[in-house]
């Protein structure tokens, strides 16, 4: 990301409004290596593929304010790697990460990860600090310290089912796992401030967040999301929870989040209302059924038809509402951003 569009985000996130709207996606590596031409093992094994990629679609859309910028991810395998997780790779599809828990009372034996030395972490900071002089050729900078959320890590850890229900069943041994991690990420973030200073931005992602109730959100989200964003004083605190995110929606602001990814089926006037307009919404047409599978022209009529709903047009980044899903085509993407125009 560039200093022009960081700024953008920041006029944006203060209230200031701006002709056209601008525009942004979170690519990572659902969307990156298919439209590139790449295999996914590829993508993530080869320092030279990841930044030509994601240079190649910096250059194709100068238009669009990428998120988080130049993402060194090896998709949701990252952070449960670093305690233990068996990790399953793929030649065209995204790896994923094998429970490690069978039963809620074994969270006690769970170690904090060291976020220096453990799992694919190294290798995620490696590519950034081989690649930075690159990137920074560019004339763009390491603006994000990134995570899964805790209770995305808790689910893969031990399953999003049992979870849910040690949430409720066993609510003293959740807490503690709960907060295990939560401490681990708050090491994972000032850990990627300390070896990149340029970072000024907290970006977390989790779409557990959108199954639980309101009381679940107030016990298990609230302060531990809270902790996770006052890691360090950023100027941009940025959630995405592309599951359903009303029941979070009241809280993000006490919780420090200033620009919120959520699911497309919400209504961005709800939303706002919800979060008291305290908060900017990078969205809203649906990803896969519309900005993957429809064509250039429904794509413009979808954007045009959010402009037109949208009562109140301040703190909005046009997006889809999710990350850039597999498959998007680029004659879609100028579609969308000309329909921002």
């Amino acid at each position: 990301m560039n200093q022009a569009q960081w700024q953008t985000i920041v006029n944006v996130i203060q209230g200031n409004q701006s002709e056209p709207l601008p525009a942004g996606f979170i690519i990572d590596s659902p969307w990156l290596p298919g439209w590139f031409g790449c295999t996914t093992l590829d993508y993530y094994t080869s320092d030279d593929i990841w930044f030509a990629a994601n240079r190649r679609a910096i250059e194709t859309f100068p238009e669009a304010i990428f998120l988080p910028g130049f993402w060194s991810e090896y998709g949701m395998c990252t952070e449960p790697s670093a305690f233990g997780a068996k990790c399953q790779w793929h030649e065209g599809n995204l790896p994923h990460a094998e429970k490690i828990i069978a039963d809620i009372a074994e969270v006690a034996n769970i170690k904090k990860p060291n976020v220096r030395t453990d799992g694919l972490l190294p290798f995620v900071i490696n590519r950034l600090k081989i690649m930075q002089p690159q990137i920074n050729e560019m004339g763009h900078e390491i603006k994000f310290a990134i995570a899964r959320g805790p209770l995305n890590i808790a689910s893969f850890l031990m399953g999003t089912t049992e979870l849910m229900m040690a949430m409720m069943m066993n609510p003293d041994e959740c807490h503690k796992f709960i907060d295990k991690i939560t401490d681990f990420l708050v090491d994972w973030i000032q850990y990627q401030k300390e070896v990149f200073p340029s970072i000024d931005g907290i970006l977390v992602l989790d779409d557990i967040i959108g199954f639980i109730g309101d009381q679940q959100c107030q016990d298990y989200v609230v302060p531990y999301f809270s902790r996770i964003f006052d890691s360090f004083d950023a100027t941009i605190n940025f959630l995405h929870n592309d599951a359903a995110g009303l029941v979070s929606a009241p809280y993000l602001p006490l919780m420090g989040v200033n620009l919120f990814n959520p699911s497309f089926e919400h209504d961005i006037n709800e939303l706002k209302k919800l979060m008291d307009n305290k908060v900017t919404i990078l969205g809203n047409i649906p990803p896969r059924d519309v900005l993957a599978a429809k064509g250039p022209d429904e794509v413009r009529e979808f954007v045009a038809g959010m402009l037109e709903s949208c009562e109140d047009k301040s703190r909005l980044i046009l997006s889809c509402g999710g990350g850039m899903p597999q498959d998007v085509p680029t004659e879609n993407i100028r579609a969308f951003l000309d329909a921002c125009r």
